[in-house]
């Protein structure tokens, strides 16, 4: 949900805009679920259906401190949206937390998708904000 004027930050710092993050997810359950939580943290959340989606939304300008992204969907799968985000000067650097109920591990992803944190979908919420505060440079508690 996008909101208008100050509102604090997930570091409690006073800041016109909210950070925000993009969640590219095609489970409408667990997009809704994780943006709740992120946006009752002080985040701004955008959320996709699919890698083709998130790269539409982030060539057009959307600029998120941290995508999180479900490596599982229909049409553009996580693995090639991170192939194509990798190839793209623009938008290489925008950090991935790689957020998956899939049998795989954290050595095998980070070795085919680069510089990700991986956080399996049943984490608690503190692994996943540690995660993403990592990733936006915010002050992890």
């Amino acid at each position: 949900m996008e909101t208008a004027g100050e509102t604090a930050t997930p570091s409690g710092r006073a800041d016109p805009k909210p950070l925000t993050i993009l969640i590219v997810e095609d489970d409408d359950a667990v997009v809704e679920g994780t943006s709740d939580l992120l946006e009752g943290e002080g985040y701004q959340v955008v959320g996709v259906r699919d890698g083709r989606d998130a790269l539409d939304r982030l060539r057009r300008g959307l600029r998120p401190c941290v995508i999180l992204l479900d490596l599982m969907m229909p049409g553009m799968n996580g693995w090639e949206f991170r192939r194509e985000q990798l190839r793209d000067d623009d938008l290489r650097d925008i950090p991935v937390v790689v957020i998956t109920a899939g049998n795989f591990t954290e050595a095998s992803v980070k070795a085919q998708l680069g510089d990700i944190e991986f956080v399996p979908k049943l984490s608690s919420l503190a692994t996943l904000l540690g995660a993403i505060r990592r990733r936006c440079d915010e002050p992890t508690l």
